[in-house]
């Protein structure tokens, strides 16, 4: 591509951010400031130490030159208060005495109910927060933020069975018991930016409604979206419970992690920082945690795929949400007789995803909240030309700013780069195979095992393929692209792309334990159990039946 053309593509890029004066009325942020506040013990507290500010991905024209908008300010906090926040939450735990902890099965039920009401009254303040951090389209920040409500419902719901089936005693051998779901202690919550609501509470919510306490670190992008949150924390859960803590992680999480008192890890990031965390801790066998971590989720488009579906799929698997998600279509193998074919309607598909800002309708491609991603991309992409690989689409790599034109990327070899490292951004790779050993010895070697997604039509070749790679990965997507929900199912990976397992019903066994109480069925006992559940005396031995 001659200099004039990356030139042009450059200016449009350029072009495509706005003044203060055409941003619509509409999707601007309410006139209120942001104040530095957080969450401890019950309390919202105004910081007043450092901060730091928080950029929007969306660059402003402003005489003449583009500057990301400071929307806000969030406390940069020091060592001793994030420990604050881990004490008070260790309070409110009380060694599993606390009120929370010890509370009926249906008094937590009834505090996560009254913060969904609350929830859904800053609805519209929390998805502008989000669109205008991290970038995201208004459309899918409303869907972001639904679906997370959606999701608590439906864990309510679960929870309210699984305390169905333990409401009943059990006799065998002589014993009399109740089995019952138990909390498991204080909770580190850390989400990614990417989904900042949505998978920061798909942890969370499961974790607070089985029992435990939380300390919760939002992520350095997507940060100022909790803020109108905070009140609806604060009086729906007793102090301490709940807490909020911002800053730098290294110096921040570190003596958290240091001090031992951590029972549950819930990560969401990468495993560098998730094993960097877990030997922080003196006692980690002690500590359970709940990880999602990386992914390189291949494609794998055999000659007789349905093309035309085939590149649909994989068009929203690489680029939705310009292509951050762990469960994004990272790199595609395609066969040989088909591969020109393919590629052909890839750019064009591509080329035709409106790019622009995040309130524009139907837009597709939007600013990058991580600072110097683009330089990162385009560095991605270098390697890989220098190493035989083309761009196939007109202007793919150029960036100005924040925004960054997607670049298919062919053939792409061993050698490079973006054949083993997950991107995380608008690179779409693509490789030719003849033979499909190529596809499988791709994936047996690789780091990572979360998904992958087989484009075909003949069923024996596909279950040949199924046979040999569900124990490699942990979905297998059938002529459809690579995908967290419906919440209803695992979600999970191998190797180094998960630890333990998140749904709807998997959640609330990951943040729990199972716990019983057991006696000899004699009169005696059986005296005393009846005493117990007639009186209404126990929260957790009982048998009420929550409808």
């Amino acid at each position: 591509m001659s200099e004039q053309s990356v030139n042009n593509f450059e200016e449009k890029l350029k072009n495509s951010f706005p003044t203060l004066e055409n941003i619509p009325q509409e999707v601007k942020i309410s006139g209120k400031k942001y104040e530095p506040t957080y969450l401890l013990d019950g309390k919202i507290l105004k910081w007043n130490g450092p901060l730091e500010e928080v950029s929007s991905p969306i660059c402003i024209k402003q005489n003449g030159k583009l500057n990301r908008l400071i929307i806000g300010q969030v406390p940069s906090m020091d060592e001793a208060a994030a420990m604050e926040g881990l004490h008070a939450a260790v309070r409110a735990w009380d060694n599993g005495r606390g009120t929370w902890p010890t509370m009926s099965v249906k008094g937590r039920i009834t505090a996560v109910e009254k913060f969904v009401v609350r929830m859904r009254l800053v609805r519209d303040e929390v998805v502008k927060l989000m669109m205008w951090e991290i970038g995201k389209s208004l459309d899918d920040s409303y869907k972001e933020f639904d679906r997370t409500v959606e999701y608590i419902i439906k864990t309510i719901d679960a929870l309210k069975e699984v305390d169905r089936n333990n409401s009943r005693f059990s006799m065998d051998d002589g014993v009399i018991a109740q089995v019952r779901r138990s909390p498991l202690g204080v909770c580190l919550s850390m989400g990614p930016f990417n989904y900042p609501l949505n998978e920061t509470y798909t942890t969370l919510i499961p974790a607070l409604i089985m029992g435990n306490t939380l300390v919760v670190k939002p992520p350095k992008f997507g940060v100022l979206l909790h803020q109108p949150l905070l009140e609806a924390f604060a009086e729906c859960f007793p102090a301490g419970v709940v807490n909020f803590i911002y800053g730098d992680g290294a110096k921040i999480i570190t003596p958290i992690m240091k001090s031992g008192l951590i029972d549950v890890l819930a990560f969401i990031g990468s495993s560098r920082v998730a094993d960097i965390l877990k030997l922080q801790h003196p006692r980690p066998h002690r500590m359970r945690s709940i990880l999602g971590l990386d992914a390189k989720n291949p494609a794998l488009v055999m000659p007789d795929a349905d093309i035309d579906l085939a590149v649909r799929e994989c068009v929203m698997g690489s680029l939705t949400f310009n292509g951050q998600r762990c469960t994004g279509i990272k790199i595609m193998f395609v066969h040989k007789s088909i591969v020109d074919q393919f590629l052909k309607k890839l750019v064009a598909a591509i080329d035709d995803l409106p790019q622009g800002m995040p309130w524009e309708k139907g837009v597709k491609l939007t600013p990058l909240p991580e600072f110097n991603k683009a330089n990162t991309l385009k560095g991605y992409v270098d390697d890989a030309v220098a190493k035989g690989a083309s761009i196939m689409n007109q202007g793919g790599g150029t960036f100005y700013e924040t925004m960054f034109r997607p670049a298919i990327v062919y053939p792409i070899t061993p050698e490079s780069a973006l054949y083993g490292v997950e991107q995380f951004g608008p690179v779409v790779p693509v490789c030719s195979y003849s033979d499909e050993q190529e596809f499988l010895d791709f994936v047996t070697n690789s780091n990572y095992g979360q998904q992958l997604s087989l484009f075909g039509n003949n069923p024996g070749t596909m279950a040949r393929l199924i046979d040999r790679l569900t124990n490699q990965v942990c979905r297998i997507n059938i002529n459809s692209q690579c995908q967290r929900g419906p919440d209803t199912l695992p979600f999970t990976g191998r190797k180094d792309s998960a630890e333990a397992t998140l749904s709807i019903s998997d959640a609330l066994r990951c943040f729990s334990i199972r716990s019983l109480v057991a006696a000899q069925a004699n009169e005696n006992s059986r005296d005393i159990i009846q005493n117990i559940v007639i009186g209404r005396y126990s929260n957790f031995l009982n048998t009420d039946f929550i409808l």
